[in-house]
Order: C-alpha cells, then structure tokens, then sequence
C-alpha cells in the first residue's frame, strides 16, 4: 500500500473527479456515507452527536455525516468554527443541504460559545483535515482543548484536527481521538508512535478513489501487506534437499546470554534454511547441542566468542544475539567485515559494538541488514527531534553506507539504499518482550542464506515474524506470550502466504 503525502492525497481527489468522473460533492457524499455506516455499525443507540466542523471540506463531510445520521433517527447537534469566511463551495452545498432537514446548527465564535459536552456524548470531529498545513492558534486551539478535556467519545473524520500528515505534531494542539476514519490509504502520521495519542484506532474506509493514480504515483513510503510478500515468497520444489536453501553461520552467545543464541538458532531454522553452523564460545556447547539439535556448533572461545574463522564461505551470516560488549569485538568484527562480501545481519551486541567504534560502519558489507530498535539506533546515528526526523535520518545513514535498516517497533521502518521507505504491517505489543529481536535475525538470517535479497529478506522477514506474533497473540494473548511463541507460530504463518 502507498503512503501518499497530503499533496499527493488532493491530487488523487482531483484526478478520481476528473477520471471517473464524479463531482467532487458526490465524491463526499460517498465519504460521509461511508463514516455513517461505520459510526451506526457501532450501536450508539442512546447517546447524542455532537458534530465539530471547519468550514473546509473536511468541515463539509462532517456536515454530511451530520445529516444523514440525523435521517436515521440519531439526536445531532452541529457546532461551525466561525471566522466569517464563506467557507469551501462543497462545504456550503452541505450547510445548504443540512438546513432542510435541521435546526441543531450553532456557529462558534469565541470561548463563551464552546458547548458544554457530556461524558456520554459522541464527538465527530470534522475541523481540519489534510488540507491543514500549520499549528493550530487561537480559537482553533482553544476549541480543540476543550474537547481534549471532555471524557466523551472522540471519532476524527480523515486525521484528527491539528495533526500534520506528513510532519511532526508534537507540542501542537491536536484532537486526542478514540477513533479515526481515514480514507483508502494510510497516512505516514497514523505509523509513528508520536501520535499515537492522538489518532486512537484507526480504520481505513475504502471511498474508490481511482486505483490508476495509486498504480502510476510514486511514493517515498509503502507499507507491506500480505500480496507484496506473496511475491516475493518461493515455494519449495519437489526435488528440493537442503543443499537448495543454503547454509547459515549465527555468531551469537556468550556466558549468562546463550538464551539469545537458542533463540536465534530456532527461528533460523524454521526459515526453511538448508542448514545451519552457530559459532559460539565453550561454555554454551552443551545448551545448544541439547536445546536446538538441528544445528551444528562450532567452539569460537571460552566464555565468549573471540574467533571466527572462514566466515566467508557461507552463504550469509548474522551476528550479535547474545554476543556480550567487550572491547575486541571491535576487532573481531573489523576481521570479519574485511572477510566478507556478501550481505549479512547484524544486530544487538554487533551494533552496540559499533556505536563505539564508528570506523567499523564504513566497512560494513554492502547491503548489509542492521536491525536496531529505538536506542540501538540512537547510539549509533545520534538522536533526533521526532520520529519524522529519525525516518529521514535513516534513509540517509542507508544510503551514505550502502546498507538496509530495520527499525524495529510497531510498524517497523525498513530504510534502503535507494531512499524509499517500507513500514511492516504485521505484528503487536504483545512482541514487545525479551528475545524477540533475536527470533528476527534469526529469520532473516536464514532468508538471506536461502538466496533471497536483502531487500526481500527485509520485507519477508519483518513480515513474517510480525504474522508468528499475531498468531501467538491470538493463541496465548499478547501479555503471555514469550519469544518463542512467535518461532513456534512461523510455520502458520508461512501457510499464510500459501
């Protein structure tokens, strides 16, 4: 699915009214029908409407909204953000069209008129939409933080009032929603924590705006859904045996932390690799062998991994689950980056390992997969003011190093060399718990030895560990699932793509 900016976002408007062809009043009269069947498939049977409009056409879809929820028996009561404007033409059609059928119509000049809103109520916020391009100031404001105050219901038509869709919100005044009805696509506010606050749940209602502007537009951010993966996904043929799906090297364990190893290992193999060599230190042989007996070992150290010999002659490797951060992993690294040239995933104590030793990023192996969360990420390419700046400053660090970067969260960001972005549609917060992120390098770890890109390994990875943990959420809810659950539930997932 294309992320298109708000720019991109009218010109679709434009280009389905003038392709369709469709007037744009009944292209949002097709919108508000749509908000109007979501909103009375909720049952509010006896509450009362309240409905907040700007005078744009975000304002003019709430007036539809309005009217036809009033056809339908609903007690609604309008209140009109008043600047002494005319307002867009589509928004007076619906005033006009409103007046016939109600009298509920009050327009809000100053504090003193801020209507006084009842816990029970439902609130349809309609004051600003997309077209909406800089802070919200003065009565604008103030009306949005009375409603902010209030404990009723909030449902946000498009984007909730004072939200950006394509830049940074945060320290502006933005409607805190229950709920947003959003149009055919997302937009990239409703993927960054920042606003998660404001946005609520947000459901995506299909208006059939006109599907060759999407084909033909080009976007700087898609986010992957299951028919992306499917073609990317290669079925196995029959006369397959396990020299097909390559042979995979984790450098992964230390003492105290061979748990991440076992983890690593696991999801690796239920990949589909061929087969798998793990490099770990002494103390850790007896665990593996025992917990994951698929997998061949061989000793790299004593307490932790100090060698790493013939990395090279692998089809793809990972490192860092578990590793530890000591001072000659710089080294040990340094040996191995010069060794290798084929792509491979790094993670955990590896980047910690560089976010100490910088020189170490410029001889990572081109295309290589760095999968930070949050801090990891910090520490390795410094902070920045918002999520927005840190999705910039993650294409750019891809492109300036010729590396992929996943980082992890709900929504995973996968940046690319290229500079297009990809936001991961699968996964839950029950996926927020200890080894998890050694389950994905595992995964895809295992994608790259089976000869799929970088690129791929990215996408069908993420994709693939986030559909396991919905899975085990399912099963197990999401407060009681562990890591392993999401290995467990690999295999359901892949059937998912069958």
């Amino acid at each position: 699915m294309k992320i298109f900016a708000a720019a991109q976002i009218k010109k679709w408007d434009a280009f389905t009214i003038a392709n369709e062809p469709v007037p744009a009043i009944d292209l949002m009269e097709r919108a508000a029908a749509k908000c109007c069947a979501w909103i009375i498939a909720q049952n509010y049977t006896q509450q009362h409407f309240s409905v907040f409009c700007g005078k744009g056409n975000n304002g003019g879809d709430g007036l539809a909204i309005a009217r036809m929820l009033i056809k339908k028996n609903y007690t609604v009561t309008v209140y009109i953000l008043e600047f002494g404007n005319m307002g867009t033409a589509d928004f007076q059609a619906n005033l006009a069209r409103l007046h016939e059928c109600s009298t509920g119509i009050h327009f809000i000049q100053s504090p003193e008129f801020f209507p006084v809103i009842n816990d029970n109520d439902i609130i349809i916020d309609a004051l600003f939409g997309t077209g909406l391009n800089k802070p919200l100031e003065g009565i604008s404001a103030a009306l949005v933080s009375h409603i902010n105050q209030c404990k009723a219901e909030i449902i946000a038509i498009d984007l909730p009032s004072g939200l950006s869709a394509d830049n940074s919100s945060k320290n502006n005044v933005v409607i805190k929603a229950t709920h947003t009805l959003s149009f055919q696509n997302y937009k990239l506010a409703f993927l960054l924590p920042e606003n998660e606050s404001f946005c609520g749940n947000v459901h995506l209602l299909n208006i059939g705006l006109h599907k060759k502007f999407e084909m033909e537009e080009a976007a700087a951010f898609e986010l992957s859904n299951q028919q992306l993966i499917k073609s990317i996904y290669k079925p196995r043929n029959n006369f397959s045996h396990k020299g097909n799906f390559g042979h995979a090297a984790l450098l992964c364990g230390s003492l105290g932390m061979m748990g991440a190893a076992v983890l690593s290992a696991q999801a690796c193999l239920r990949s589909g690799i061929g087969k798998l060599t793990c490099f770990i230190p002494q103390c850790g042989y007896g665990i593996l062998q025992t917990t994951v007996p698929e997998a061949m070992c061989r000793i790299a150290g004593e307490d932790h991994i100090t060698v790493a010999d013939k990395m090279e002659t692998f089809d793809a490797a990972g490192i860092g689950p578990g590793m530890g951060l000591l001072a000659s992993h710089a080294l040990l690294l340094k040996e191995i980056f010069s060794k290798v040239n084929k792509p491979m995933l790094i993670d955990a104590d590896a980047l910690n390992t560089i976010s100490l030793d910088k020189t170490l990023l410029d001889i990572i192996p081109q295309h290589s997969i760095l999968t930070p969360h949050p801090k990891e990420f910090e520490k390795l390419f410094g902070t920045t003011e918002n999520n927005f700046d840190r999705l910039q400053l993650a294409l750019q660090k891809s492109k300036q190093y010729n590396i992929y970067i996943i980082l992890k969260g709900h929504f995973s960001f996968i940046s690319t060399p290229e500079g297009k972005g990809f936001f991961n549609s699968t996964g839950n917060a029950g996926m927020a718990t200890a080894g998890s992120g050694d389950v994905l390098s595992g995964i895809i770890t295992g994608l790259l030895a089976q000869g799929y890109t970088s690129f791929q390994a990215c996408l069908m990875g993420t994709y693939l560990h986030g559909m396991a943990g919905d899975l085990a959420a399912a099963a197990l809810s999401q407060e009681a699932m562990i890591a392993g659950d999401i290995t467990a539930h690999l295999g359901a997932a892949f059937k998912t793509l069958l």
